[in-house]
């Protein structure tokens, strides 16, 4: 049932960029940053929690869950380190995943030598 979850969950948000997409004069670029500002304005609301226990990786893997993350992150800095954590929680929730983000992409470049599509 977890697998159908998040096929589920992922799949509605996708869809709903694809709509956004086709439906919208915005460009991908300004879809994608609104799904990082919705993923953190749900998580300060208190809603992408649930979500995110339902859809699991869903949820969790594309950019409203990356929002959710830096959230969370901002949050339990904030009650650990005081007002600091506002500057620092966000950087350190995300740090593994933009560091595996990071590698990877050097890791394909490195391999398939990429270029411009001539």
């Amino acid at each position: 049932m977890e697998y159908l979850n998040a096929f589920l969950c992922g799949g509605i948000l996708c869809a709903v960029g694809q709509i956004i997409i086709d439906k919208t004069q915005l460009t991908p670029a300004r879809i994608l940053t609104g799904y990082v500002v919705v993923g953190v304005l749900l998580s300060a609301l208190g809603l992408y929690e649930p979500l995110a226990q339902w859809g699991g990786a869903g949820a969790t893997v594309p950019l409203t869950g990356f929002g959710h993350t830096l959230a969370k992150g901002v949050r339990e800095a904030v009650a650990s380190d005081g007002w600091i954590g506002i500057f620092t929680g966000g950087l350190t929730a995300a740090a593994g995943g933009v560091t595996a983000a990071v590698v990877a992409g050097v890791l394909m470049a490195a391999i398939f030598r990429p270029g411009d599509k001539r």
